[in-house]
């Protein structure tokens, strides 16, 4: 592909939410009032902005109804009615207390579920570390799905801008808490692709990679793709990044002063044996009408990289049939891969963008309806809930039909299963099983999941099928560890017995534990299924 083009970079002019209330004032019509109260929503809720997204994506002409100012610019509604008279009335105090203005707003983010679907509890992974021997949380890592690990970058903690139904918001408003997951250690990476053989996927996520540096890229990549790590990494097929920067600044791919770097090193990562996919989050066929947007696909694709397009449905910007049907015809004809429509996540603003689950299906169904076949590679509506993406696959009389499209077992994926249908449900908590029974037929398995203390992505059929079994022995109020047993012979997977002896071991279920034969997990030797009394919260859970 051609590279080393002159080109003049554009200079990136970063709109924080201290910019708000000129840059309304200045392109928009909007009263003081409603600046206002965009303002106040904005000390809740994170605001980025750039010169790209308002010179060149929002319709000044269309404020308040333009759908890339909703999707940019926190909108009053956002905030529940008591939460916004709260910051109003700090705000509009001639002596405004900071301190008090910013607890508050942290009090109304924590009850805003800042950390769906158990991110945190059953989403990172453990290792042993090479350097300390110690056995630690891995920093910066999800291993939720066992194919594909997500790893954010500590230099990817932000995005050239900020959705406003973003489920990442927490992360953006408390830098440097205990919201944020960030990791900057390669060598660690390295080392847990190696010991997870079942990766074929590795997902750079964020914020947004799309404003790391290309030195920074080399620095994560590079490992990845080196000659000496080839016997740690060849099992590792695909680099995604996932990024809404041909969205909010395309420049980076073609103007920026290092974008021709970074796309040779995106042509060494193919020339590798690896697959590059870009995850690009498109939201609103607008975002694809610049020319900019058409440039930085066409280099992207030149590079090697394959683009596929991902997006919630959310009310008030692209909850219409026609936008979703211009949207993926558009992307097809740029040879982007139309990949997912997403249900809003149960986090955040949720109340003001949420929809119906059987309106997002009637949206889904009649875009798919408007597009020629190869546009029909996109997949949903899906939810990214606690038991993995589960998509409204169809609607039958009083029944909705769910399919797993990936899951912390995979086997739950073999089977759809139904649900009764209620008009008013917008996430899967909210669905009764069709046949009357109290949960779905993956909820006990989900819950000992809970409990193993490993990622859901590091368990195996055999791991699964072991602790599930000694599950179903033990006591209602017990719980499973899998603790290290690198010094004894006990552990999953044992050489010798039966389930009805233990788990593939000599001794039955007692009052210590499980013991297993003369092996470990895999024939490693290091772990051992044990039961423990439940603590008292986890007990009121069982019973409740």
């Amino acid at each position: 592909m051609a590279m080393n083009i002159p080109r003049k970079a554009v200079e990136f002019v970063n709109h924080t939410k201290s910019s708000i209330p000129s840059l309304l004032s200045k392109h928009s019509k909007l009263s003081p009032s409603f600046i206002r109260h965009v303002q106040a929503a904005s000390h809740v809720f994170p605001f980025r902005a750039n010169n790209y997204v308002v010179e060149n994506l929002i319709d000044w002409n269309n404020v308040p109804n333009d759908p890339i100012f909703r999707l940019t610019f926190p909108q009053p509604e956002m905030l529940y009615e008591h939460d916004m008279e709260r910051v109003l009335n700090l705000l509009n105090d001639e002596d405004v207390n900071r301190e008090e203005l910013r607890r508050v707003a942290i009090e109304i983010r924590k009850s805003m579920n800042p950390h769906p679907a158990k991110q945190k509890e059953m989403n990172v992974p453990s290792i042993v570390d090479a350097k300390s021997g110690r056995k630690v949380r891995v920093p910066g890592v999800q291993h939720k799905y066992r194919e594909t690990m997500l790893f954010f970058p500590s230099e990817a903690q932000w995005c050239h801008a900020y959705c406003t139904y973003c489920f990442r918001w927490a992360q953006f408003t408390e830098v440097g808490s205990e919201q944020q997951f960030k990791s900057k250690d390669t060598d660690l990476l390295v080392q847990y692709i190696a010991e997870n053989p079942q990766l074929t996927d590795i997902l750079f996520t964020g914020g947004d990679p799309g404003v790391m540096k290309t030195r920074i890229w080399q620095k994560y990549l590079s490992p990845l793709i080196a000659d000496e790590n080839k016997h740690l990494t060849e099992h590792l097929q695909n680099i995604r990044i996932g990024t809404k920067s041909l969205t909010y600044w395309p420049y980076r791919y073609t103007h920026n002063d290092d974008a021709d770097d970074f796309l040779r090193l995106l042509e060494q990562c193919t020339l590798a044996g690896k697959h590059v996919t870009i995850q690009a989050h498109f939201t609103h066929p607008q975002e694809l009408s610049t020319k900019q947007c058409e440039d930085a696909v066409r280099r992207l694709r030149m590079a090697g990289a394959n683009i596929r397009s991902q997006a919630p449905i959310v009310k008030g910007i692209n909850d219409d049939s026609n936008v979703w049907a211009d949207m993926w015809n558009k992307q097809v004809s740029m040879g982007i891969i139309p990949y997912y429509m997403f249900v809003e996540r149960d986090t955040g603003p949720k109340h003001y963008f949420e929809l119906p689950l059987l309106k997002a299906f009637e949206v889904f169904r009649d875009a798919v309806s408007k597009v020629s076949g190869i546009a029909r590679t996109v997949r949903g509506p899906s939810m990214s809930c606690e038991p993995g993406k589960v998509a409204l696959m169809g609607v039958y009389n009083d029944m909705f039909i769910l399919q797993f499209l990936q899951s912390r077992n995979p086997q739950w994926m073999k089977n759809p299963f139904f649900a009764k249908a209620d008009p008013n449900a917008t996430w899967l908590d909210q669905l009764k099983p069709y046949d009357g029974s109290s949960e779905f037929f993956y909820e006990k398995e989900l819950n000992n999941m809970a409990n193993v203390g490993l990622s859901s992505g590091q368990m195996n059929d055999d791991v699964i099928e072991k602790y599930v079994a000694v599950a179903a022995a033990a006591s209602p109020k017990s719980k499973l560890v899998l603790r290290d047993a690198a010094n004894n012979k006990n552990g999953v997977n044992g050489a010798h017995g039966s389930i009805k002896n233990g788990v593939n071991g000599v001794n039955k279920v007692n009052g210590v534990g499980v013991n297993g034969g003369s092996n470990g997990v895999d024939g490693t030797r290091n772990q051992t299924v044990i039961v423990e009394p439940v603590p008292a919260q986890r007990e009121q859970q069982i019973q409740a």
